[in-house]
């Protein structure tokens, strides 16, 4: 008799995306890293998303954690005291 084994399930993938919408002067900006793309908005839109997105990440570190681990509340919370202003 022989087992069948079970496909492997992929891993599980988390990747942040912001998207800004107030551009106006013709600029494409786009910033990518492994882990979240950052795309559009107005120069300082596109500054304050990536500064949240680099203070969320540096939050997760401080608490031993990876974007693939942590719960939605949780990394919500986190961008959310993240984000500048």
């Amino acid at each position: 008799m022989s087992q069948k084994k079970k496909p492997a399930r992929p891993k599980k993938r988390s990747h942040l995306l912001g998207v800004g919408l107030d551009n106006q002067d013709g600029h494409k900006r786009i910033t990518t890293a492994p882990d979240f793309s950052i795309v559009g908005g107005s120069e300082k839109t596109h500054e304050q998303m990536t500064e949240t997105v680099t203070k969320t990440f540096e939050t997760l570190k401080h608490r031993g954690k990876t974007i693939h681990e942590v719960e939605p509340k949780e990394l919500a919370d986190i961008i959310h005291k993240s984000t500048p202003g």
